[in-house]
């Protein structure tokens, strides 16, 4: 859970002496095995009463490096950072919001606010927590913001004519996941609401059961670099009336696409060709499997998996063309690592009940060359494909 900050360790951390402590303590290693001398150290050059704020403050600094950019003076707690959107999703969410005066309702520490802020005409930042207020505010004066910042309950609105914008917590006191919206805080139907008639953008779990979605809204997926980061539910002047639902596919060297389920989704399942595409994770959770497989001219192996497959994959992805391809059986597949001499072998599976690494320790494989072993129910069969993944 990390440590606990109070009001008077906010205020210390912005001091003159607070910040020289971080940045003094920020040179020392950090890391799990040094933990022990690091806490003397801290003990010894802040003293007893803000060790352990300076301290902590430096290990969330450091852990936020490769998720939030230009964060380097900022203050967080564990939960806080934990939540925080990257840097690169937030932008992408704070696009929709270019030049309207936006209120996010649920602040925390300001790391989507700072987004917003600089792109929106107005910005307004409310939390009820009073510790991460402070910390809002000193990270909005280091990414020179200027939004207002207020103590306030997502659920008693203090403006109007805002667009919204809610994060609601998703861990228990514990650190703990929560999955259902009604376990949210606050939770998602008080929200929808308190907010009814207005432009609301809620932050949501990928894991959201998207049947429980109102049928005004828009639903959009989000990943990063291949990994599913988010959910977003859009409604009001800003969801898209043509789609309910959205993938988003952001790489942080600042390419990005989309798809929704107003394009095409004709796809027949077919026989496997030279390749296999595993489509985006975010294609995958938004149920649009079939949808990019129209657009990008490809087939299913089967109706009910997401593998794809085509004569030429999509550019710009990991895909795996086929070496050679037949039923799964223990036996055959070791025969065929031997004969391709493959030593590192990738396992990737798909509606079977097969676990990768006991089936790895099973195959044994030995050799010079590095392959994709993908399995896959196909009909009533489960299927081996081995291949080689390439990126495109």
């Amino acid at each position: 859970m990390g440590y606990s900050f109070d009001v008077d360790d906010v205020q210390y951390l912005r001091s003159a002496a607070g910040r020289a402590a971080v940045a003094e303590l920020s040179a020392l290693p950090l890391t799990a095995r040094s933990r022990f001398a690091d806490v003397a150290a801290a003990r010894r050059q802040v003293g007893e009463r803000f060790a352990a704020a300076a301290l902590e403050t430096a290990v969330l600094r450091r852990k936020a490096e490769s998720k939030l950019e230009g964060s380097a003076g900022w203050l967080f707690t564990d939960a806080a950072l934990q939540q925080a959107t990257a840097s690169v999703v937030a932008r992408h969410r704070a696009q929709r919001l270019v030049g309207r005066d936006v209120h996010d309702v649920t602040c925390s520490i300001g790391a989507d606010l700072a987004a917003v802020a600089a792109v929106a005409r107005r910005s307004v930042g409310s939390d009820l927590d009073r510790v991460r207020l402070l910390m809002a505010r000193q990270n909005l004066d280091a990414a020179g913001s200027g939004a207002v910042l207020a103590e306030a309950d997502a659920l008693r609105p203090v403006t109007r004519d805002t667009a919204v914008l809610a994060d609601p917590a998703r861990r228990d006191d514990g650190g703990r996941r929560r999955w259902n919206p009604a376990d949210l805080v606050p939770p998602l139907d008080e929200l929808l609401a308190v907010y009814s008639g207005r432009d609301l953008v809620v932050k949501c779990a990928p894991g959201l059961d998207f049947a429980a979605v109102p049928d005004d809204a828009e639903a959009e997926v989000v990943s990063l670099d291949g990994q599913v980061r988010e959910a977003a539910l859009w409604f009001g002047s800003l969801a898209d009336r043509t789609a309910r639902r959205r993938a988003s596919v952001l790489r942080s060297d600042g390419s990005a696409w989309s798809i929704t389920d107003a394009e095409p989704d004709d796809c027949p399942s077919e026989d496997v060709r030279e390749w296999i595409v595993d489509p985006d994770g975010a294609v995958v959770r938004a149920g649009l499997v079939r949808h990019y497989a129209a657009r990008q001219g490809l087939v299913q192996l089967d109706p009910r998996i997401a593998y794809l497959t085509g004569d030429a994959p999509p550019p710009g992805v990991r895909a795996f063309r086929v070496l050679e391809h037949g039923r799964f059986h223990e036996k055959t597949l070791r025969a065929l690592l031997r004969r391709h001499e493959v030593g590192r072998l990738e396992i990737l599976v798909r509606g079977v009940d097969v676990d990768p690494d006991a089936l790895r320790r099973k195959l044994k494989p030995k050799g010079a060359q590095e392959a994709s072993l993908v399995i896959a129910r196909v009909g009533d069969q489960a299927m081996a494909y081995l291949c080689r993944a390439e990126r495109t």
